[in-house]
């Protein structure tokens, strides 16, 4: 069985980096997942199928914590103690902030807009490279060790990806 209590990167023998082999997560995702499926402990005792199940729902949480890249940088600042998860009032660069404020404004406008859908898609361009930016941005001040700088850059990520979700769903708006 596997240690719930080793770190997500142990349980699939990945080093502990942002940067990360996505085939090899996955092949290891699929041969634990073989290992602990549940099924192959039906005919065992409940208290054996119940670990068997708690071991499964631990590894799909880790499988889908490293494969997403803000859910990644989070874990990996967790890792060094800091939270960016139960934050609720944090200090944000004002010309961030600003810029988010016309993004939206971008996307408020983009409906009225002569062809919504290109407005909407030149938008989605702009957040992307964006949200690129500040990954790249995370992962070199994460491997500097300025894990506050890094978790700055984790809570720009999550402005971004809550606008990129925002601009799918009036994408979807749109097409129905």
């Amino acid at each position: 069985m596997i240690d719930i209590k080793q770190n997500y990167f142990e349980l699939f023998a990945l080093p502990v980096s942002y940067k990360l082999d996505a085939v090899q997560l996955s092949g290891r995702y699929r041969e634990l997942q073989k290992v602990l499926h549940p099924d192959r402990f039906a005919h065992l005792s409940e208290r054996e199928r119940r670990l068997s199940e708690q071991y499964t729902a631990f590894l799909n949480e880790a499988q889908a914590t490293l494969k997403t890249p803000l859910r990644r940088a989070q874990y990996l600042l967790t890792l060094q103690g800091i939270d960016t998860l139960a934050e609720t009032s944090v200090k944000m660069d004002a010309a961030f902030l600003m810029q988010q404020m016309t993004l939206r404004e971008a996307l408020e406008e983009a409906g009225g807009a002569v062809d919504p859908e290109v407005a909407l898609a030149q938008l989605s361009d702009e957040v992307c490279g964006n949200l690129k930016a500040q990954r790249q941005q995370f992962e070199a001040l994460y491997n500097a060790a300025d894990y506050e700088g890094a978790a700055g850059a984790v809570r720009r990520m999550q402005f971004l990806e809550k606008l990129a979700l925002e601009i799918e769903a009036r994408e979807d708006e749109l097409l129905d």
